[in-house]
C-alpha cells in the first residue's frame, strides 16, 4: 500500500528542502528517544530487582515480626502488649519528596525525623517483657520497608508510563512520520522531475518550430 504524503505541501524546490531538513530532525530525534527508552527500560529493571528484594525481605520480616508478636502476647498477655502499643508516641506524617530519573519525576519520601526507637517509645522497660520490645523493633523495620516500597511502587508505575509514551513517539517517527516524509520527498521530486520533463519537451519543441520557420523562410 503506498504510504501517504503530508497534507498541504507546495510541490517547490523550497518545500522539498524543508522536508529534507525535517526528515534529519526526525531521524536524530528518534535516535534520541530510542537511546532513552532503551535506558529507562535498563533503570526499570534495575529498580523492579531492588523491589522484588525488598519485597522478600517485607514479606521475612513481617513473619518474623508476628512470631515475635505472638510470643510477647504470651509472656505478658494481650493487656500487657496493648498497653505498650498505646504508650508509643505518633511517629508524625510521612513527607514526600520528588527527585528526576531520566527526566521522570519520582516520588522520594523524606525523612521522618526521630522514630519511637531513638526518641522512646513512651512506655518504661522496667516491667516490660524483653519479648514485646522485640517485636517493636520488628514492626518498625516492616513499617520502614513498607514505606520504602510504596516509594518503589510509585517510582516503577512513573517510569513504566513513560517507557509507553515513549515507545509510542519511537514507532509513530518510524512508522508514520519518517515514512510520510520520506513518501512527500519522493511525491515532490516525481513532480519537479515530470516539470522538468514538459519544459525540456517544450524547449525542444519550440526550438523545432524555429528551426522550421527559418528552413521556410530561406525556401521562400
Amino acid at each position: 500500500m503506498a504510504q501517504k504524503i503530508l497534507p498541504n505541501i507546495r510541490p517547490t524546490r523550497i518545500e522539498l528542502l524543508k522536508l529534507k531538513k525535517k526528515e534529519v530532525l526526525a531521524r536524530k530525534g528518534h535516535d534520541l528517544l530510542e537511546e532513552k527508552r532503551d535506558a529507562m527500560i535498563r533503570e526499570f529493571l534495575r529498580l523492579m530487582e531492588t523491589y522484588r528484594q525488598d519485597r522478600r525481605r517485607f514479606s521475612e520480616d513481617s513473619r518474623a515480626a508476628f512470631a515475635l508478636l505472638a510470643q510477647a502476647r504470651t509472656i505478658a498477655g494481650w493487656s500487657g502488649v496493648e498497653s505498650a502499643i498505646c504508650a508509643v508516641p505518633d511517629r508524625g506524617e510521612i513527607g514526600m519528596d520528588l527527585r528526576h530519573i531520566m527526566g521522570v519525576a519520582v516520588p522520594a519520601l523524606r525523612d521522618a525525623g526521630d522514630t519511637p526507637r531513638t526518641k522512646g517509645r513512651g512506655y518504661g522497660y522496667v516491667g516490660i517483657p524483653v519479648a514485646v520490645d522485640e517485636a517493636a523493633d520488628a514492626f518498625e523495620r516492616v513499617l520502614a520497608t513498607a514505606l520504602r516500597l510504596a516509594a518503589q511502587e510509585g517510582t516503577l508505575y512513573r517510569i513504566a508510563r513513560e517507557i509507553h509514551r515513549t515507545k509510542r513517539r519511537v514507532n509513530a517517527l518510524e512508522t508514520i512520520m519518517i515514512p510520510r516524509l520520506c513518501a512527500t520527498q519522493k511525491h515532490i521530486e516525481a513532480h519537479l522531475e515530470e516539470l522538468a520533463r514538459e519544459d525540456l519537451f517544450r524547449r525542444k519543441r519550440t526550438k523545432l518550430l524555429q528551426e522550421q520557420r527559418r528552413n521556410a523562410g530561406e525556401d521562400a
